[in-house]
């Protein structure tokens, strides 16, 4: 982890909302205020899951959660996007799940959120293209961290998942940190509107 943040300038700490649209805005205002240029990375990581069988999800979490998930990648994007394009391109990367390519038991909505964040992060591949702004989307697998930790601290579960690894282990935080940064380096400058899948084969051996 350390290598790949090494490789990422020191950033400056922004507090918004992702699915409010003003405040987002006045946080990329301040950005370019106290860094003097347009960011030309952006990755979208905010997310939430409401777990729970789609036979009892109340409204509400479903609606929380493509609000959060969904309309707050839309709106920060488009945001980077914009201006982006204005001041001669850069990248986008938003975070997608293995869940949103292949469905999981009592996800609620966050399969569906991240299915179409990929969708939309091609769609936007396609529509800002041309101003040199790429969008690419990160789909992880069983990752030891986040809001999958609690999961893994059962040591049943952690087994059973390691096991469906094809790799043999669970993913961490730089093995998905490692694709962000390259999908936004020049290294990946002709590609763009596709959702990379990091899950060491998972969804590839089901």
């Amino acid at each position: 982890a350390g290598s790949v943040a090494s490789a990422i300038p020191t950033g400056i700490p922004l507090e918004a909302a992702v699915n409010d649209e003003a405040q987002v805005v006045a946080a990329f205002d301040r950005f370019e205020s106290e860094a003097g240029t347009v960011a030309d990375m952006v990755v979208n990581n905010a997310g939430i899951v409401r777990f729970g069988s789609l036979a009892e999800l109340p409204v509400e979490d479903w609606r929380q959660t493509l609000d959060v998930n969904l309309t707050g990648t839309f709106i920060v994007s488009r945001v980077a996007a914009v201006r982006m394009g204005r001041a001669g391109g850069g990248s986008i990367v938003n975070l997608t799940s293995i869940n949103g390519v292949v469905p999981g038991p009592h996800a609620g909505a966050y399969g569906a959120s991240k299915a179409a964040v990929a969708l939309l992060s091609a769609q936007l591949a396609i529509e800002f293209g041309a101003s040199g702004v790429r969008v690419n989307s990160v789909a992880p697998g069983f990752i030891d961290a986040g809001m999958s930790a609690p999961l893994y601290e059962d040591p049943a579960t952690r087994s059973a998942r390691t096991a469906a690894v094809p790799l043999g282990r669970l993913g961490t935080p730089a093995d998905i940190a490692a694709v962000v940064l390259w999908l936004a380096s020049p290294a990946a400058s002709y590609v763009t509107g596709q959702n990379l899948v990091v899950d060491g084969g998972v969804a590839s051996s089901l």
